[in-house]
């Protein structure tokens, strides 16, 4: 089963192109939503991010916002809220490939924002990372609510440019042209790593019946 990670900035249409991959019947792990459960009361993370970042926990859950403002521009802030959360999400990942592997999948998908921020994408087959003009991005993001252009400054502070995910990327979704220009991309992706995720099964087909015993 191949490991995808798919990743891009902020505003760059992350989650319109995940939900294409689904529609080719691959598993996708988003990781936010994940995180999201486990601010939510009775949540995993709601106990010890408390007790990292008093006054975060309003009501049984983590503040999003509140938690936002501790960790933005603060470093080691941040890195005390990922030693907590990482190996959090990394349990309920496991789950995710448990059952993933079970129903038959090649191939999952799975949706990380920062991934090459945290060194994620060593860990992945191959890594799609969605892009869009930067007039674009900025109009997008601005129109969010609440957003303001400083915030938009201090978010993309914390993310590599464009540019390098861009130039690491295997493949790279433009959505800067429209859904259906997309959507043609995603499918060629998603035909490309199952013709790739059918000629490691063969091979390992081959190898197992090459062992003694077989």
């Amino acid at each position: 089963m191949l490991i995808i990670g798919l990743t891009g900035s902020i505003g760059m249409g992350k989650s319109t192109t995940a939900a294409m991959f689904r529609e080719h019947g691959t598993p996708v792990y988003d990781a936010d939503a994940a995180v999201h459960g486990l601010y939510d009361v009775g949540g995993a993370a709601v106990g010890p991010v408390g007790e990292a970042f008093p006054g975060v926990v309003q009501g049984g859950a983590v503040d999003r916002e509140l938690l936002r403002q501790r960790v933005l521009g603060d470093p080691e802030a941040l890195k005390r809220l990922n030693a907590i959360v990482h190996p959090l999400v990394g349990i309920d990942r496991q789950s995710f490939f448990a059952e993933a592997q079970a129903k038959g999948a090649d191939m999952v998908i799975l949706d990380i924002p920062l991934l090459y921020e945290t060194g994620g994408d060593a860990r992945m087959d191959a890594v799609v990372v969605v892009s869009a003009p930067a007039d674009m991005q900025r109009e997008r993001v601005l129109a969010r609510p609440g957003m303001t252009p400083e915030r938009l400054e201090a978010i993309l502070a914390q993310q590599m440019a464009d540019a390098e995910k861009r130039a690491r990327a295997h493949y790279v979704v433009d959505t800067g042209q429209g859904l259906e220009h997309a959507r043609a991309q995603v499918t060629e992706i998603v035909n490309a790593l199952r013709a790739r995720a059918a000629a490691a099964a063969a091979t390992g087909a081959v190898e197992a019946e090459s062992k003694p015993g077989h």
